[in-house]
């Protein structure tokens, strides 16, 4: 237990050092545990939880059905000490029983940090998500439409064109990121769509046409990181959450997700929100652009390999 509380505290000075906005805590989950011996002697080690989703949840939409989950403790060595433990996972791999096409190994580590990314590669390793931060209070890149463009809060009469945008951003993801087509994918669309139009604290706005034909969605949610469990990927505050961003394929390059998200900002502002973020893909040709541009950058990344017995 000491040699662990060590490791996890030098691990968390490096990664003070390589960003200040990541949280000063994480808490590990429980897990089994895996322990990796380096050249040197050095000791690192490795927290594995494995989790099961079933094929009709929300999270299989964009998860695979059996998830394998690695929490490194890697101290300051983030290179040699990430290949050493992900040749550990891979033997831990090896003595069981893994399911087949429809399971992934993930891990989740600071965006920054160049020496793992090149250990997450060599394993065979795709970065697949980004969680992305923007802080409060930046300006909004201006759009000029020329009243060609409203943006209004979304209700419950609108569930049919939130849910058709929310699908054809899956639809897209599918393609380019981490999400996975199930068949109910359009009900449980619909489901989580209908919660978010009836609830005051998810607000949900739409970009239209002055005719009022629909052309962008944006879903969006709050998170509070200084409420109990604690252990949040972010630093303490009222964040606002960007779930999903949809601009119709016809409208694209027109600056109409621009305008939506400085709606959406401006009133983020207002309730005091510390900032706001989200997660991308960064294969994903279009918001690995737009997103840097509305002032997110990278604060973690969540590294993947598909199926699980694909890592090396």
């Amino acid at each position: 237990m000491g040699e662990a509380q060590e490791l996890l505290d030098r691990q968390r000075a490096r990664f003070a050092a390589l960003d200040p906005e990541l949280p000063d805590d994480v808490l590990l989950p429980k897990g089994d545990p895996l322990l990796a011996h380096l050249p040197d002697g050095t000791t690192v080690a490795g927290v594995v939880a494995h989790a099961r989703n079933a094929p009709d949840s929300v999270q299989a939409l964009w998860q695979p059905l059996e998830t394998y989950e690695l929490f490194p403790l890697v101290g300051e060595r983030s290179g040699e000490g990430m290949d050493g433990v992900l040749r550990a996972w891979r033997q831990w791999l090896d003595a069981r029983s893994v399911p087949g096409e429809d399971s992934g190994c993930a891990l989740t580590w600071p965006s920054r940090d160049a020496a793992a990314a090149r250990a997450l590669l060599d394993h065979g390793f795709t970065p697949l998500t980004c969680m992305a931060i923007r802080r409060g209070g930046e300006p909004d890149p201006v759009t000029e439409l020329s009243g060609t463009v409203k943006v209004r809060r979304a209700g419950p009469a609108d569930l049919d064109t939130v849910v058709e945008l929310a699908l054809a951003e899956h639809d897209y993801a599918v393609l380019v990121g981490a999400s996975v087509p199930r068949p109910r994918a359009a009900e449980l669309k619909r489901i989580a769509a209908r919660l978010r139009l009836n609830s005051a604290d998810d607000p949900v706005w739409l970009a239209e046409q002055p005719d009022g034909a629909p052309l962008a969605l944006a879903e969006c949610g709050w998170v509070d990181t200084t409420r109990p469990p604690g252990g949040h990927r972010l630093r303490p505050g009222r964040w606002a959450y960007v779930n999903c961003l949809s601009v119709h394929e016809r409208a694209r390059g027109r600056g109409v997700g621009q305008r939506l998200m400085a709606t959406a900002h401006a009133e983020f502002a207002r309730a005091g929100a510390v900032g706001s973020f989200l997660h991308y893909n960064p294969p994903n040709p279009l918001s690995s652009v737009f997103w840097p541009r509305q002032g997110y950058r990278p604060l973690w990344t969540t590294w993947e390999v598909r199926p699980a017995t694909a890592l090396r």
